[in-house]
């Protein structure tokens, strides 16, 4: 049982609450929306980190009326006497300074998530206002902060019994944020997602805004999330298999299942961080997969041709996997925390799983067999795309390669200085090439729809002309990291410029599909991007206005001093629809006031083309992130998969939010 102890000489302190506001993006990657929440999870990861030494067992999360956050946990509560060095309130001590906080004392937390200390203070730092309440020792302790500074001390407000925990609500600074304006949904998956690594524990999400809200309780915690994660797939195995074990100090979990898909979805964590980009302890579960079935299928001569050899990418086709481990002193490689880097974690993963998966093949032959039928059926596969792979690799002179669109580079060499648009449709491809910039804009048009890869095995793949068109562009591969080489991606982005209706949706749905799946890493270096052409053009007299949503068109309008209540329809002598506003009269007055709606990005001529969408002093193009992997995964999986009745029940649920110009 863990030490009951928690008291002010346990908050140990390193000096200095510096830069924080001047330079936010250093502590909280950036402030933009992914920043905004970020300061929500550092305050969930003090109340995670009281579950896992034991003590908190409820969470909760609520998005208020005016846009504040409340947190609230049932721990023990930040202890609020006096600092034996700091001579001032220890609760005020942990809001306000810099490197404070029971971290950085083993004995206070074995394991942590927040590994610098630098969250609630940072999160007070930012925001307009913050309030903190403790309960703790049968009193309530209060203390509120405008932009990280204390309005006064800390102060008892009443009396409890037995309640314990501490409440914090913040609303976040206008002027660090550009949007403080908290998702949900975004809050909900990370939320969901710690109750599943915490099955002890039960969080629950509210946003007060629209009374959404939902519970998270996972009695079976990863064995669950696997699950959720496989519930529109059609399972191999069954059941997930479970394996976990604890050796000096280091817990470690594994659930995984196979499904029929062609894809392998491995999540790994650590003190509940996601680790996006694994380490030791996803190379100790590689490892001892491949090992443990190569062995099994050699001992009951379950492969039959001497020309297969099986490879841990074989055995990871259609796998479904979370791995998580709880390390004390976790060593991470990058300030992001995404890369395990302790080498002692790799060893203990490998003697985990090797020995407790044998042992599940040993009882289950019949769950074995499927595995290394379908890892035998990806070995024949993989043969027939590295024929495909090389033939590829051959042409890497991009003119002899003959691409259907004509890819139209840019003179500039260096990579980091360079833009790709993959644009659709012939007819737009040529609008973007008589518009770029030609020193360092790209265009590669695309004809109609690529493969749905999510239904294709890597060598259908690349049969496809439009993806071999992509990754010659491109120039780094495909694939894992064995076969995609990040560093060679000859663009700095690379900016998917579709039409704003339907078949330009799915079309870009599609390559996202794509570059999830098999060019992820282009996704994780920032590179990928989608370009958002104007929806509207405001043309009054010689004047030109665009706008790109509904709310700029009317604003538009505004600025204008134009009601938009006297617009009205008319057909042009080509049979397009356009809007006019009429004069005082109800007659359209000769200086008339046209808002034309594009259809397609062929309909803009060159300079359109340019002065909105291509030009980076005037654009507007949208970074496209892998902020939750899990959640996308999923979407991808709903949206492109086989099954048809979870897609179904998404157009269903989700058709009023949609806005289709069909």
């Amino acid at each position: 049982m863990a030490d009951n102890s928690y008291k002010e000489s346990d908050i140990k302190v390193l000096k200095g609450l510096e830069h924080v506001r001047k330079r936010p993006a250093m502590y909280i990657g950036d402030v933009s929306s992914r920043g905004l929440h970020h300061l929500a999870y550092e305050v969930v990861d003090n109340s995670i980190d009281e579950a896992l030494a034991g003590f908190a067992t409820k969470i909760s999360l609520t998005i208020n009326k005016d846009g504040s956050v409340t947190v609230e946990d049932n721990g023990r509560g930040i202890p609020t006497g006096i600092h034996p060095t700091e001579k001032i309130s220890t609760l005020e001590v942990v809001m306000t300074q810099l490197n404070a906080g029971g971290k950085f004392d083993r004995n206070t937390y074995k394991v942590s998530g927040g590994l610098h200390g630098v969250g609630v203070s940072v999160v007070n730092a930012l925001s307009e206002w913050l309030e903190v309440e403790v309960y703790r020792d049968g009193k309530i302790n209060y203390q509120k902060y405008v932009r990280g500074e204390p309005v006064s001390k800390v102060k008892e407000t009443g009396k409890v019994k037995e309640k314990t925990g501490t409440r914090v609500t913040f609303y976040p600074d206008n002027e660090i944020f550009k949007d403080i304006n908290f998702k949900y949904s975004t809050l909900e998956d990370r939320l969901r997602e710690l109750a599943y690594l915490n099955k002890s524990l039960t969080i629950k999400i509210k946003d007060e805004r629209n009374k959404k809200e939902n519970e998270f309780h996972y009695k079976g915690g990863i064995i669950d999330f696997v699950k959720y994660l496989d519930e529109n797939e059609k399972s191999l195995t069954g059941k997930p298999v479970y394996v976990e074990g604890n050796k000096d100090n280091i817990q470690v979990e594994v659930a995984f299942q196979y499904n029929e898909s062609f894809n392998d979805n491995i999540y790994t964590f650590v003190n509940n961080i996601n680790t996006h980009e694994g380490g030791t302890h996803l190379e100790g579960f590689k490892s001892a997969l491949t090992r443990t079935l190569n062995f099994f299928a050699s001992k009951n001569n379950l492969i039959k041709s001497d020309k297969i050899s099986l490879t841990g990418d074989d055995f990871r086709e259609g796998l479904t996997c979370v791995i998580s481990t709880k390390v004390p002193e976790p060593q991470f490689e990058g300030q992001t925390k995404t890369k395990l880097g302790n080498s002692e974690v790799k060893g203990i993963v490998q003697t985990v799983v090797n020995e407790q998966l044998g042992n599940f093949l040993e009882e289950n032959p019949s769950v074995a067999r499927k595995i290394i039928d379908k890892a035998v059926r990806a070995a024949e596969a993989r043969r027939a795309a590295q024929l495909a792979r090389e033939t590829v690799r051959k042409k890497n002179s991009i003119d002899s390669f003959g691409l259907p669109g004509k890819l139209a580079d840019c003179s500039i060499s260096d990579p980091e200085q360079c833009e790709l648009y993959m644009v659709e449709g012939d007819s737009a491809g040529g609008s973007a090439k008589q518009g770029r910039d030609r020193r360092f804009q790209a265009i590669l048009p695309l004809k109609g729809k690529i493969l749905n890869v999510e239904k294709a095995r890597i060598n259908k793949i690349l049969e496809n002309d439009e993806i071999k068109n992509i990754i010659t562009a491109i120039g780094a591969g495909i694939g894992n990291s064995d076969d995609f080489d990040v560093s060679k991606v000859r663009y700095g982005k690379i900016i998917l410029m579709c039409d704003a209706d339907v078949d330009g949706s799915h079309i870009r749905t599609l390559l996202l599909t794509f570059f999830y799946r098999h060019m992820r890493e282009v996704v994780d270096a920032g590179k990928l991007f989608i370009a958002q052409p104007p929806l509207y053009k405001i043309k009054k007299g010689k004047q030109e206005f665009y706008a790109y949503d509904d709310a700029e068109r009317d604003s538009i309008l505004k600025s204008l001093k134009i009601d938009k209540n006297k617009i009205k329809a008319e057909i042009t002598p080509e049979g397009e629809i356009n809007e006019i506003v009429e004069d005082e009269t109800g007659a359209v007055p000769e200086g008339k006031v046209a808002i034309s709606r594009f259809k397609g990005l062929g309909e803009m001529n060159p300079e359109q083309l340019w002065s909105t969408t291509m030009n980076p002093e005037t654009r507007t193009i949208l970074l496209v992130t892998n902020e939750n992997a899990s959640a996308a995964d999923k979407m991808f999986r709903v949206l492109m998969g086989e099954e048809v009745e979870p897609r179904r029940k998404f157009i269903e649920e989700n058709a009023k939010y949609a806005n289709i110009d069909v």
